[in-house]
């Protein structure tokens, strides 16, 4: 257990958050050494109906997703099925013959984009690009059409566009797993929700984690709310990056950067998999050295220079989808060297720190800047 406390100390803060309605309500997990030591929910998941925060509520992961899609990709890596430096054209057509933006003209890019590039959004295809908006844009008006735009069409389409910088140039936060999980379709065979489910969610048994949610499951799906402007909370029901808010109907887009549900508890299982070096529960998902790999810093200088230009990462770096803590003196958190994890645009967030055997889950929906 924690210390008395810090548990107290703990539960004070997220109820001033509460009250402060700065947040609705949330979950919060810590894990020391493969068993739970702490466990608390406080506040709402539907302020409008009174409904509590349970340990059952399920969150829309938004970019929390990511390091899954990554997981997928290492899974196709160790079995021989790609190689991080085959270029995507050779599985997503879309990104032959690319272009990149130079001093405004569009030129051939010098090499072209390959896996490596995407794992770790070094590939110059950015969030908030021109292409790139106009194209999720396109897929949220197409979402309830008869020919909604499928994971593999996107793709395609999204490696249409000019790149902002040569491939491997710089870093630049993008839509780059989106990418990856077509890639797992086109080389798996299967859509990639079949996939993620057969190689990842049953074997771990994350059994409310998904792209949808069936009709026994929507009650317990969050509310999200966002800032009103005066001091309180508002509802936020609103569609972004192509994903059904209210999570109801199997989407023909499913997401690898942003797409998923799931609760605490399944993401804690995930979490858990990557501490034990890819086992959990005596099923080995990844190899040890994989799971290194997959959580160690990528970047190189250069590439870090862009990293950089987001302060609050300081003290960390990039790689395979995460952030990864390479220097706690400049971080400005009590954190340790090899800490890694990710969150999500509406505040789903977790962090293993290997050195000191501890993961952190946070689990909130509010409607968070979009970056």
């Amino acid at each position: 257990m924690l210390d008395t406390q810090v548990i107290n100390q703990l539960k004070k803060t997220l109820r001033v958050c509460i009250d402060n309605q700065e947040i609705s309500g949330a979950n919060f997990m810590v894990i020391k050494d493969g068993n739970e030591v702490f466990y608390h929910e406080d506040g709402l998941a539907d302020i409008e109906a009174g409904r509590p925060i349970t340990r059952d509520s399920i969150f829309r992961l938004y970019s929390m997703t990511k390091p899954l899609t990554a997981v997928s990709i290492m899974m196709l890596l160790e079995r021989g099925e790609i190689d991080l430096f085959d270029p995507v054209s050779r599985y997503i057509p879309g990104f032959k013959d690319q272009q990149v933006e130079i001093n405004g003209e569009l030129v051939p890019v010098a090499r072209e984009v390959n896996i490596h590039d995407l794992l770790n959004m070094t590939l110059g295809l950015v969030y908030g690009g021109q292409h790139t908006e106009a194209l999720f844009n396109e897929l949220g008006s197409r979402m309830y059409d008869e020919n909604p735009m499928s994971t593999i069409e996107f793709a395609n389409r999204l490696g249409q566009g000019p790149l902002s910088f040569e491939p491997g140039s710089n870093w630049q936060y993008g839509a780059s797993a989106d990418v990856l999980g077509a890639i797992v379709e086109t080389v798996s065979g299967m859509r990639y929700g079949q996939f993620l489910r057969k190689e990842i969610l049953d074997p771990l048994e994350m059994k409310d984690t998904g792209f949808w949610l069936p009709e026994e499951k929507r009650e317990r799906l969050a509310k999200t709310y966002q800032d009103d402007g005066a001091g309180g909370l508002k509802l936020y029901s609103d569609s972004h990056l192509g994903i059904h808010h209210q999570m109801d109907q199997e989407p023909a887009f499913e997401s690898g950067g942003a797409g998923l549900t799931s609760t605490i508890d399944d993401a804690a299982k995930f979490t858990t998999m990557l501490m034990n070096q890819g086992c959990f529960n005596g099923v080995q998902l990844l190899r040890p050295r994989t799971v290194q790999y997959l959580t160690s810093a990528s970047l190189t200088d250069w590439q870090q220079k862009g990293f950089d230009t987001w302060h609050t990462f300081r003290g960390y770096s990039y790689g395979n989808q995460m952030r990864i803590m390479t220097d706690p003196r400049t971080a400005g958190l009590i954190g340790s060297q090899g800490e890694y994890g990710w969150d999500g645009w509406l505040g789903a967030y977790f962090c293993n720190s290997p050195q000191d055997g501890l993961t952190i889950l946070f689990m909130i929906q509010k409607k968070m800047p979009v970056r």
